[in-house]
């Protein structure tokens, strides 16, 4: 009887993976009406550059999409890489709002973090793109 062949558990790298990452976009396909996509990331986190302590959030992505839309593995990805990176709340929001604005072109995008309570104060930062006409 032949012997079938040892089997591997492949697992993926997911440090590799993240490190790696790069937002991609598909066509809308639903281009007849304007829809709004909404994605909500509550497990964001980056550190603190002033500290150096991490600080957690909720993202709140949501956009009207013209010729493309995010997809989803490859946003999760990018979001991932925040994890280990020295930012402030203020940049995270805007970073990642012109980041898939220039990735995405759409009719109108809001990035909304929600950071948790740090030092006995909370910070939400929201940030809008309106497409000009």
């Amino acid at each position: 009887m032949p012997k079938s062949p040892p089997t591997r558990n492949f697992r993926p790298n997911g440090a590799r993976m993240i490190r790696e990452a790069k937002l991609q976009r598909f066509g809308n396909r639903t281009r007849e009406r304007r829809y709004t996509v909404a994605f909500t990331c509550p497990e964001f986190t980056c550190v603190c550059p002033a500290s150096g302590f991490p600080d957690f959030a909720t993202l709140f992505i949501k956009y009207i999409p013209r010729k493309w839309c995010v997809e989803l593995k490859s946003l999760k990805l990018y979001i991932n890489r925040y994890r280990d990176r020295g930012i402030f709340h203020e940049d995270v929001v805007n970073v990642i709002l012109s980041d898939l604005v220039k990735l995405l072109d759409p009719w109108e995008m809001e990035v909304i973090g929600d950071f948790s309570v740090r030092g006995n104060i909370k910070t939400v930062i929201t940030a809008k793109h309106e497409r000009k006409a």
